[in-house]
């Protein structure tokens, strides 16, 4: 996907999607973040990568129904698309390529 850029935060947040498939909504990312990463961000932040992502043909999403308990909301699940795939397994491609390239070095003191 030549021309097709991204950071690694959308790279994290991508991959996250990806891995909670179907369960995929911005508390559950936000919550996988920190679980995978230690990362602590706020719920903003998620919701902007996400609404970014989707922009750029990244992600799908979709409206889910709303919670049975009293006051829920409707969530927005996001799904991985092909471009999305595309995107991540460039990025790996780049990155392996890049680190076979580092020399053996012995960096103790």
């Amino acid at each position: 996907m030549k021309g097709t850029y991204i950071g690694e935060l959308e790279e994290l947040v991508l991959l996250i999607v990806g891995l909670l498939y179907q369960d995929a909504y911005g508390v559950s990312v936000l919550k996988e973040m920190k679980d995978q990463t230690g990362r602590e961000l706020n719920i903003s932040a998620i919701h902007a990568v996400l609404n970014r992502l989707e922009e750029k043909g990244l992600l799908n999403s979709n409206m889910g129904g709303a919670e049975q308990v009293r006051g829920g909301r409707r969530k927005r699940f996001y799904t991985l698309t092909s471009a999305g795939r595309a995107v991540l397994d460039e990025v790996k491609s780049t990155r392996d390529k890049l680190y076979g390239q580092l020399p053996a070095l012995n960096f103790s003191v």
